[in-house]
């Protein structure tokens, strides 16, 4: 945390660059760009508008990510566009962090949520959002859009397990954010 913050607060450091053009292209889901690995997932999490505000809290609060195990660091306790933030796994000199910056946010009354896109030293490049909707019948819905390429050369070894691994985690985002909501 110390060094992604050092990192931020630093203004005579260059800020990470975006590693793709297509920035905020996951607002519209249904025409994502050619020339990535196109990921949509979404989960039923809960039924009704407290359900709704609570989905839409854990994930724009960071909890939903933290309550997965990942390590996760922001620099700001709430999704806003600019906040810069790492995913990390793994133990000690074993940890591999993944930088990103918070593209877009919506805080409206049926969809709230917030896109992050990719920075130099990501092993993908692309982007990925976390929307909680509300159905106009109280369902609560939550999508995650992404798409993505390798930008590493481990994850251009790994080619198509990559893919299997971040629809794994999209889909423990879901159940992990079905199991805060009824909590």
């Amino acid at each position: 945390m110390t060094r992604l913050m050092n990192s931020l607060s630093r203004h005579d450091r260059p800020r990470p660059a975006l590693t793709y053009r297509e920035v905020g292209a996951t607002r519209t889901p249904e025409t994502l760009p050619e020339g990535y690995h196109h990921l949509r997932h979404s989960a039923v999490v809960g039924h009704g508008r407290a359900a709704f505000e609570a989905a839409g809290a854990a994930v724009t609060t960071w909890r939903m990510h933290r309550a997965t195990g990942a390590r996760f660091l922001a620099d700001a306790d709430r999704a806003a566009p600019g906040v810069v933030i790492e995913i990390s796994t793994g133990i000690g000199r074993l940890r591999l962090g993944a930088p990103c910056t918070v593209i877009w946010t919506a805080y409206e009354n049926d969809r709230i949520g917030f896109a992050y896109g990719t920075l130099t030293g990501h092993p993908e490049c692309g982007e990925e959002s976390f929307i909680v909707h509300l159905e106009p019948d109280g369902t609560v819905r939550f999508a995650v859009t992404a798409f993505s390429r390798p930008s590493a050369w481990y994850t251009r070894l790994g080619g198509p397990v990559i893919p299997l691994l971040q629809r794994a985690y999209a889909q423990h985002l879901g159940r992990t954010l079905r199991r805060l909501v009824r909590t």
